[in-house]
């Protein structure tokens, strides 16, 4: 079997008449929704004190372009740090059966149901006390900053983004027939060897799509960020500047940067269903 790119599953055409009441009251939703979407961003694009000259102008500003180069880079790095998570955390709940796997198996999805101000008043609540109050003190004396930096952000990132890239590890992990690794591990290799062999080629493109979609999630959380990090200048990404500005009344620098966020989400959607094309997220 080869590691190839995921293909989408074929269906046989459903039996019955093309044209019927199920499915012209379903497509009409479809349609309803897709106008709905397109239309929200037809109208941010049409924003008659958006020109290009003015957007262009926008971007180019040194807090704006402060803000994207943040978002970007702190994302990032949650990227990194969500990665290195979730692919082991993702391979224990597909593989293995423990006492209290389901216990275990609905922590993980706790974040995902949290509000994200929830997620980042924890957060606050967590550091300044003991044991997060020793944290901080240590990775203040290690780098020389607090959590109300690059290191806040990344952790409210990571918080608000890492339950989506378990859950997708874990489907891509449980789309993977053990016998396969039963089979190389009955040729010689160990469980680590089948696993960096067999498991992971296997399961490439849909650890690679839910990271794109934690790193998403992480790059647009607003939340978190204002409750634990604050909307201090050094520490304003694209959302808080999103905010910031609209209640001043800057529309059209937070329709700029809002703007901005579009196209990133865009293209990560685009890589998803490329990268693995027909795969169900939940």
């Amino acid at each position: 079997m080869k590691a190839g790119r995921n293909k989408a599953p074929e269906f046989p055409p459903i039996a019955g008449r093309r044209i019927s009441a199920l499915s012209v009251i379903t497509l009409s939703f479809l349609g309803l929704f897709v106008a709905m979407v397109v239309s929200l961003l037809v109208t941010g694009l049409r924003y008659e004190y958006l020109t290009f000259e003015v957007f262009k102008e926008i971007i180019l500003r040194p807090d704006v372009l402060n803000a994207v180069t943040l978002s970007i880079t702190s994302s990032l790095i949650t990227l990194v740090i969500v990665v290195i998570f979730a692919v082991p955390v993702g391979y224990a709940l597909s593989r293995y059966r423990f006492p209290g796997h389901a216990i275990i198996d609905t922590i993980t999805d706790i974040p995902i149901l949290l509000p994200p101000v929830v997620i980042g008043l924890l957060l606050l609540i967590f550091f300044a006390y003991t044991p997060g109050k020793q944290i901080e003190d240590l990775i203040e004396w290690l780098t020389g900053s607090t959590m109300h930096s690059m290191i806040g952000i990344v952790a409210a990132q990571f918080m608000v983004s890492i339950s989506y890239a378990i859950r997708s590890a874990k489907t891509a992990f449980d789309s993977v027939d053990r016998r396969l690794e039963q089979v190389a591990m009955s040729l010689g290799c160990t469980d680590i060897q089948a696993f960096r062999r067999v498991t992971l080629p296997l399961a490439k493109n849909g650890l690679i799509a839910g990271s794109i979609m934690a790193w998403a999630r992480a790059i647009g959380a607003f939340g978190a960020l204002v409750i634990f990090v604050g909307t201090a200048r050094s520490v304003r990404v694209m959302p808080t500047t999103i905010y910031l500005e609209l209640g001043i009344g800057r529309e059209e620098i937070s329709i700029a940067v809002g703007l901005v966020m579009v196209v990133i989400a865009s293209v990560a959607l685009a890589t998803i269903h490329w990268v693995a094309p027909g795969r169900k997220w939940h």
